[in-house]
């Protein structure tokens, strides 16, 4: 596939109005007693969404929006401070974006504490250390992760890193980074590189130092990965390719072996797909992963302490058009899709025993939807 620019997956090209999606119970939900629901959207798109939405989940599943926090923009990614006290979110601008740092003193209130450069073109992703003292961002424009302090209060300091990849075959981009469950490593996943990267971060300077380069195959275009609660198995997503590698962790080490490959669609089925989240449950038993292009949400089974994947039946609606991101809510219960070029989150109920999704059951308008965190 040609070298992709952030924005190519932005346009909204052939996008439906949210009005014409589901909106099932939604009425009635109230800001007061329900669930804070944090949703991001795209604000430089085509279909301008808000940036930072505060929504709740009152009553049921269905998400209500309450207010639009200012000085938020294209925010894409959230992360919590490790006491939940400080909410953290990317500005997904080019050539150079931003992460911001916001007070939850009332949740459903976020204050911004302030802003620091991500020193890089469109940050997609971004985690904090579980040591509490460093947020880790993923700039997917040029390819570098970038190490910020978390200071007293939980603004963010200064800059203390910046580590570029470099790809043989195409530009690198910067996807994800996340710390390994045992908390000993920091993994960053890099499409254009076709690779994923272990680093160890140094807790007194906050730099980063390369422990190995995992290369997947050509053209695999690895953009997340999720860990099973074991911590001895990684799932690697790929974009360019609907699959997913299942991948050994041995976090004594930090050496990850790619292993066996499982496609994210039935054989034959119409393309191209892009995949683009992928999450464990919480008890380890499935696997989800949605398809841009197919419009759909994979569930797999596991088995053999999380090293063998099978796709469980059809393939279920996201409800939408390009299902950039999901996440199941707490309970578990439900799945909630950011449609983005539909610009509506949906929401599946899931089976916990079987792991099966259902037909979406409502939908929420947010233009240029991009991911939903639950408080």
């Amino acid at each position: 596939m040609a070298e992709l620019g952030r924005r190519t997956f932005l346009a909204a090209a052939g996008a439906v109005t949210a009005g014409s999606m589901l909106n099932i119970g939604v009425a009635g939900a109230s800001g007061r007693g329900g669930r804070v629901v944090f949703v991001g959207s795209y604000t430089s798109s085509p279909s301008a969404g808000h940036g930072l939405d505060v929504a709740t989940c009152a009553g049921g599943p269905a998400l209500r929006l309450d207010h639009t926090v200012p000085g938020v923009p294209d925010a894409s990614w959230f992360a919590f401070s490790a006491d939940r006290k400080v909410l953290y979110s990317t500005n997904e601008a080019e050539p150079v974006g931003s992460v911001t740092a916001l007070s939850l003193r009332d949740p459903a209130r976020p204050a911004v504490l302030n802003k620091q450069t991500s020193r890089g073109s469109a940050p997609t992703h971004l985690s904090v250390h579980p040591s509490g003292r460093y947020l880790l961002t993923a700039n997917y424009g040029d390819g570098t992760v970038v190490v910020h302090p978390i200071l007293a209060g939980g603004k963010l300091g200064e800059s203390t890193d910046l580590v570029k990849h470099t790809g043989s075959e195409r530009d690198a981009h910067a996807h994800q980074v996340v710390t390994d469950p045992s908390g000993r490593w920091v993994l960053a996943v890099d499409l254009g590189a076709d690779s994923v990267y272990v680093y160890r971060l140094d807790l007194t300077s906050g730099k980063l130092a390369l422990h190995e380069q995992v290369r997947l195959p050509s053209g695999a275009g690895p953009r997340h990965l999720a860990f099973h609660p074991n911590g001895r198995v990684a799932y690697v997503l790929g974009e360019l390719r609907p699959e997913i590698t299942v991948a050994s962790w041995d976090p004594g080490s930090g050496k990850l072996t790619p292993g066996k490959v499982v496609p994210t669609v039935a054989a034959g089925a119409p393309g191209p797909n892009y995949p683009g989240e992928i999450a464990t449950s919480g008890d380890g038993r499935f696997v989800y992963a949605s398809n841009r292009g197919e419009n759909t949400i994979a569930a797999f089974a596991t088995g053999q302490g999380g090293h063998d994947l099978k796709r469980l039946g059809d393939n279920a609606s996201s409800g939408g058009d390009w299902p950039r991101h999901f996440t199941l809510d707490p309970s578990e219960r439900w799945v909630y899709v950011s449609n983005q070029r539909s610009g509506a989150v949906t929401w599946l109920p899931r089976d916990p025993r079987t792991g099966l999704l259902g037909a979406p059951r409502g939908s929420l308008a947010v233009p240029s939807v991009a991911t939903v965190l639950f408080r």
